[in-house]
């Protein structure tokens, strides 16, 4: 299979490690000499210096022989032209565009898109995403990860442990024991700067991120284990109103009519224009660090503070001000990847990443086969996968217990028609079920073997 990757950022870069673990040919492209090396130096990737949507340039990087181009530019336009000289001089069968601007993608412009138009099979909007990805959270009080899995009957939830936390000190294959009406299996846990898989003896302590996968129905009963009884806020303060700001206020103001928001932006211009488009948002215009402005916004009373603008230590300092004013939660975005994974560490009750939320709308669409779904956990640590059990494939027939691998693959929940089963070692995968499980960053290659399914494109 031969890629080609437009943008060697931290998204186009991402895609491009991933990609070249396995029998795949990568091309990433960019304008930028030193991104294109750091990729070239540091992948097993070919490196072309130019711009994405010339011709020439496609052509050089092999676009007569490609199987899918991902455009993942700092540039909506590049991205669009980039796949439609490719669909149109090249006859490139996939096309994936990430596009940033809400103007493109409402309603009344949804023909731009269609085929004999601009030819762009998936469309990613990492600002509708995160919006989307922040209102999951926010919905599930406690929690600073949700992601709903096979048919929405399963979720993967991260939660922290607190002092107070009723288990702690249980060795893990106890709670089945103790608990034996919750459907749910811990899979991963985070302790300080270290990640991993856990065993049946590991026991938890205060401090650690825990993510677990539960039955939609029995995650509040779960979070109450942890500790986490939090009522679902009722006021809210978003700090930036850029796209990610502006997108989740109209989401927040679509779902849940009860909510009251405030939305502060440093831009007069950008404040003015989120005014416009909001119904029942107040929007304030100034510094969101400036304390007496965030007093005015009511910081000290929220329930939740989001801080969305584009700068990452700004969002840091926001959400750091907020909890010393006295807001109950603090979520942060953080694209750097040097810093993400210290900002828990901080007090920050939850950091978001556009980059890595990205990347897995990405994956979910450079595959063929019964591969659902799939969401990178970590800053590189793992993937958690939703498949469905094909006839034929390695992982149909057989046991839980010659499934999973210690400390590397861990299968969390089992969905059989409308029967949600707890994994036990003597369970039979049958054809048809979904399967969400966990693997090691190490073992995603044998894990996709065994599920019989290639790299490939649908």
């Amino acid at each position: 299979m031969r890629v080609i990757v437009c943008g060697a950022g931290q998204v186009g870069t991402n895609i491009a490690r991933y990609l070249s673990r396995f029998d795949t040919d990568v091309t990433v492209i960019d304008i930028d000499p030193a991104l294109v090396a750091a990729a070239t130096d540091t992948l097993d990737v070919r490196g072309l210096v130019g711009h994405a949507g010339h011709p020439d340039v496609l052509k050089q990087a092999g676009a007569g022989d490609a199987d899918l181009i991902i455009a993942v530019t700092q540039v909506d336009e590049i991205n669009m032209v980039a796949c439609q000289v490719a669909h149109t001089l090249f006859a490139v069968p996939k096309k994936i565009a990430r596009v940033r601007q809400a103007t493109y993608l409402r309603p009344e412009w949804r023909e731009l898109f269609q085929a004999d138009h601009m030819p762009i099979d998936h469309i990613i909007a990492p600002e509708v995403e995160v919006a989307e990805s922040i209102q999951r959270r926010l919905a599930v009080p406690g929690a600073f990860e949700v992601i709903p899995l096979a048919r929405r009957q399963a979720v993967f939830v991260g939660v922290r442990c607190l002092d107070e936390t009723p288990i702690l000190g249980t060795p893990l294959d106890h709670l089945a024991d103790l608990f034996p009406q919750l459907s749910m299996r811990i899979v991963a846990l985070a302790r300080g700067t270290e990640m991993l898989i856990p065993s049946g003896d590991t026991e938890l302590e205060a401090g650690d991120e825990v993510y677990f996968v539960a039955q939609e129905a029995q995650v509040e009963r779960v979070l109450a284990l942890f500790g986490h009884e939090e009522q679902e806020g009722r006021r809210m303060v978003i700090m930036g109103g850029g796209n990610i700001g502006l997108n989740l206020a109209t989401l927040l103001e679509a779902k849940n009519s009860s909510l009251r928001i405030k939305l502060i932006e440093v831009d007069a211009n950008q404040a003015k224009y989120a005014a416009q488009q909001l119904n029942r948002t107040v929007v304030l215009h100034g510094d969101a660090l400036e304390t007496e402005l965030m007093s005015e916004a009511g910081v000290d009373k929220t329930e939740t503070l989001v801080a969305a603008s584009n700068d990452d230590e700004l969002n840091i300092l926001a959400a750091l001000q907020a909890k010393r004013m006295g807001a109950e939660r603090a979520v942060a975005i953080v694209n750097r990847q040097s810093i993400s994974s210290l900002v828990g560490q901080l007090g920050i009750d939850v950091v978001v990443s556009p980059r890595l939320i990205t990347v897995s709308s990405i994956l979910r669409y450079v595959r063929q086969g019964r591969i659902r779904a799939v969401y990178s956990v970590g800053e590189g640590f793992g993937e958690i996968f939703d498949v469905e059990a094909a006839q034929g494939s390695e992982l149909t027939g057989k046991s839980i217990k010659k499934i999973e691998k210690a400390g590397l693959l861990i299968v969390g929940a089992i969905v059989r028609g409308d029967d949600y089963i707890l994994p036990k070692a003597d369970d039979v995968i049958e054809q048809g079920d979904r399967v969400v499980l966990l693997a090691h960053s190490d073992y995603v290659k044998k894990a996709e073997k065994l599920f019989s399914v290639a790299v490939g494109v649908f």
